[in-house]
């Protein structure tokens, strides 16, 4: 039972949270980059300020070329000296380590697409946008929109590049059509590439890829490991709305309606609130351009909220943890979870000029429902406000776990996780905190690593600790959960989140596709230059793997247990079998007398 001084906490915890729901201008992001001197000796990181091994990337330089002449100069002389380069966005907001070189020696080259980001061409008549890679997501949106045309599909994130996404497979959700992974939608690519021979003075080339190019469907998504993204060629529609209603219902039987939910609405989502048994289902589909009301999406999650609130509900979480108490947890939650639906999640009607939400259905253009961020286009306040997870406070650190299960094991795989829920009724509160269990819709891509079958993707985002050693609170149960979701269920990690157990043994479920894959890669770099020990791991090449096992390994998911000290024996938390997958290998907690 939970302490008095516990309870107040919790209370506190829920008022802190209800201030971080008023939108404040604040301070945009920090540089992911931190040189000694004029671009040389580097380290770089990810807009989180740790990759998943917490490991630092040490680079020689970093480079911030301006169109794709330089682009051909900065390659071409790594090209002669054999030196390892990886690409960074603005942003960079890939969790694994696709933005480091790599090596012992920290003598790798970062390619920076931070001025790379103007429009290139527009064709009107066919509706197609070509762009250069580096520029982000709302600026792609934006200009988009200038034309009368709308980009189709996006993540929900507007702080991405539009190679950093393409590169991922990131995505938003539908089963419609080609479905919600903006890189179904791209026409055309251009790359420069090593090259071991003088191509017009450079040891490097311009790859130009045409719609009905088969490497086309390697460089949809290609990790970073095909050599540097220049421009892309995207097939826009014409400007449509959005109408977007939210409804809650109780979780009975909801995994027998998801899949027909996904295929009768086409902007579809679901959000699964497991410990207070509700979903809510996102009523989202297009709608003309002429319907009335002009409203917007403007996540509560992506505002820019206050430091000090940030931090001490950080502080207040960080509590609950050490003193094991899930029902603060449960409390924090369910007052949380009941802000965010009464304020509309952050949607906002334009109710004569003001922009507040003041009820269903939230009508707008889908250059301003398809994403969101207001956190990154504030004025600096000298990180008075700022992105909650901003590394430069003590704010959010999390993990995040987002597999795509293909739609014929949805019901089976909820049905376990329920069962695993209703023998551990406080587990899962957790999650709730951070928005719960995100759930989307993918179709079967014709990329090579894109999905290989329509699924639904599970976003879950937890707690993580700054201390690597410090086990969490119901850590077993998440970890059977990611266990069930792969292996069990066949899951597919999405590329540019998930911890290192997450792209275990990934290449053999990708089958032919991935050899494809594979065999595009090593025509395109035959040295290498663009791999790194991370995607080798991933992909299975050179000997490489995912799997890093120590002691303490599986609090961090760099492991999965076998033996006790991959967990934390000394703190209670030894490696058990799994209670619904039985097969699963987890770190819990474990009273021994």
């Amino acid at each position: 039972m939970a302490s008095s001084s516990g309870i107040r906490a919790v209370i506190a915890m829920a008022l802190l949270s209800l201030l971080t729901l008023i939108t404040v201008s604040g301070t945009p992001p920090g540089d992911v980059i931190n040189c000694t001197s004029n671009n040389t000796n580097c380290t770089v990181t990810n807009g989180y300020g740790a990759f998943p091994d917490r490991s630092t990337c040490h680079v020689a330089a970093v480079s911030y070329p301006t169109d794709e002449n330089e682009l051909l100069l900065i390659v071409s002389s790594a090209s002669i000296h054999k030196q390892k380069m990886k690409v960074l966005t603005f942003y960079s907001h890939s969790i694994p380590k696709l933005s480091c070189p790599g090596g012992p020696s920290g003598d790798g080259l970062v390619i920076s697409t931070k001025h790379l980001n103007r429009m290139v061409c527009i064709d009107s008549s066919r509706m197609t946008m070509t762009v250069e890679a580096g520029i982000t997501l709302s600026e792609l949106i934006d200009v988009a929109a200038r034309e009368g045309l709308a980009v189709p599909h996006s993540p929900l994130w507007l702080g991405v590049t539009l190679g950093g996404l393409l590169s991922t497979g990131s995505h938003g959700s539908s089963l419609f059509g080609k479905g919600g992974a903006l890189h179904e939608y791209v026409v055309g690519m251009r790359f420069i590439i090593p090259s071991n021979v003088l191509v017009n003075g450079y040891y490097a080339r311009i790859v130009s890829l045409g719609e009905d190019d088969p490497d086309l469907l390697a460089a949809k998504v290609s990790l970073g490991v095909l050599g540097v993204i220049s421009q892309v060629t995207l097939q826009l529609q014409p400007m449509f709305k959005r109408s977007v209603t939210n409804r809650v219902f109780p979780d009975t039987g909801f995994e027998n309606n998801i899949t027909m939910f996904g295929a009768t609405t086409e902007y579809g989502e679901l959000t699964w609130y497991p410990s207070q048994a509700r979903v809510v289902y996102k009523v989202d589909i297009r709608v003309p351009v002429s319907t009335p009301e002009e409203g917007e999406n403007d996540f509560i999650g992506f505002q820019p909220q206050p430091s000090l609130v940030v931090e001490s509900i950080r502080a207040i979480e960080r509590t609950l943890e050490a003193t094991q108490n899930p029902n603060g947890k449960c409390l924090q939650s369910t007052v949380q979870v009941a802000a965010i639906l009464e304020l509309g999640t952050g949607l906002k009607n334009n109710d004569e000029g003001l922009f507040e939400f003041t009820g269903y259905p939230v009508i707008g253009n889908q250059s301003k429902m398809m994403a969101s961020g207001s956190c990154l286009s504030s004025k600096d306040d000298g990180l008075l406000t700022v992105c909650p997870w901003d590394p430069r406070i003590n704010g959010l650190f999390y993990h995040q776990t987002t597999i795509s299960i293909p739609l014929v094991y949805i019901v089976a795989f909820f049905v376990d996780v329920k069962k695993l829920r209703d023998m551990n009724p406080t587990a899962l509160c957790g999650t709730e905190l951070y928005y719960g269990f995100l759930l989307r819709f993918v179709r079967n891509s014709t990329a090579y690593l894109g999905k290989t079958t329509d699924s639904l993707d599970i976003d879950i985002t937890y707690y993580r600790s700054k201390d690597p050693n410090e086990p969490r609170l119901y850590e077993d149960v998440l970890e059977e959960i990611e266990q069930m979701a792969l292996f069990k269920y066949n899951g597919l990690p999405h590329w540019g989140k998930n911890r290192n157990v997450g792209f275990q043994g990934v290449r053999e479920k990708y089958g032919s596709k991935g050899e494809n894959f594979i065999e595009a890669m090593e025509r395109y770099d035959p040295d290498g230059l663009f791999s790194s020990e991370w995607t080798d791991g991933i992909l299975g090449l050179r000997g490489m793997g995912v799997v890093v096992e120590r002691k303490g390994c599986a609090l961090e998911g760099l492991c999965i247990c076998s033996l006790d000290e991959h967990c934390a024996p000394e703190k209670g938390y030894y490696c058990r079998p799994g209670f619904v997958y039985t097969e699963a290998r987890v770190c819990r907690k474990v009273d021994v007398f």
